[in-house]
């Protein structure tokens, strides 16, 4: 059985309410420092193993490890060995595009990448959208991307059809009409959306990954302005 604690005569003088102060008629509220006896009431109460703790210092955590645990993560990359398909973007310009085989799109088209194979492309001008008053436009008057059907021509005629078409608006990105998205998707294609510059890089990355047959980009240059 554990020996009994008895305080000693000065750890009963600092328990007494001897920090009060006595009233007076004024009744002035003051804020007192903390009694010197404060100190010894905690030194007091200190146990032997609440000593040896807060005495302990020691931060040595043995020799260091001699293992060789470090993970190299560059091994861990599963595409550092495939070669990006030549059809990659190799940079976005304002009036166009530079491939990764060298081909150079530019005055102003845009492009469209099927199956390994790169076209030059300008769906502003399919159809109606060459002539008349909205001439050059593909936002419509609720602000979504539109454009007519013959602006996919080639989407119709490949075969086998792409998994997904990655769709570069240009410098930002818009809605697409439900008019558009409902013919790609008659296709059997799904559409991503994005602005051009990031559209160019997940395209980069998924054709590599996935191969050029599943997947097709529809890039619009970042230079380029509806009249």
């Amino acid at each position: 059985m554990p020996n009994r604690y008895t305080p000693s005569p000065q750890l009963l003088g600092a328990l007494r309410p001897s920090t009060s102060l006595h009233p007076n008629k004024h009744h002035h509220h003051h804020h007192l420092p903390h009694p010197p006896s404060r100190l010894l009431l905690l030194q007091t109460l200190q146990t032997p193993q609440t000593r040896h703790l807060s005495s302990f210092k020691d931060t040595d955590r043995g020799p260091p490890s001699k293992e060789d645990t470090q993970t190299d993560f560059s091994s861990m990359n599963v595409l550092g060995n495939t070669p990006p398909p030549s059809t990659s973007i190799d940079a976005c310009l304002s009036n166009g595009f530079h491939l990764d085989n060298g081909l150079k799109i530019g005055g102003g088209s845009g492009c469209l990448l099927i199956a390994g194979e790169a076209f030059s492309w300008r769906p502003w001008e399919a159809g109606e959208r060459g002539e008349g008053r909205g001439k050059g436009r593909m936002t419509n008057g609720k602000g979504q991307w539109d454009v007519e059907r013959e602006a996919w021509g080639v989407l119709d005629v490949v075969w086998p059809k792409p998994d997904i078409l990655i769709l570069g608006l240009g410098p930002s990105t818009h809605p697409i009409s439900p008019a558009t998205r409902e013919y790609i998707n008659s296709l059997g294609i799904r559409v991503d959306i994005q602005d051009t510059r990031n559209a160019a890089a997940q395209f980069n990355l998924l054709a590599t990954e996935r191969g050029v047959s599943s997947i097709a980009a529809a890039l619009i240059p970042i230079g380029h302005r509806e009249p």
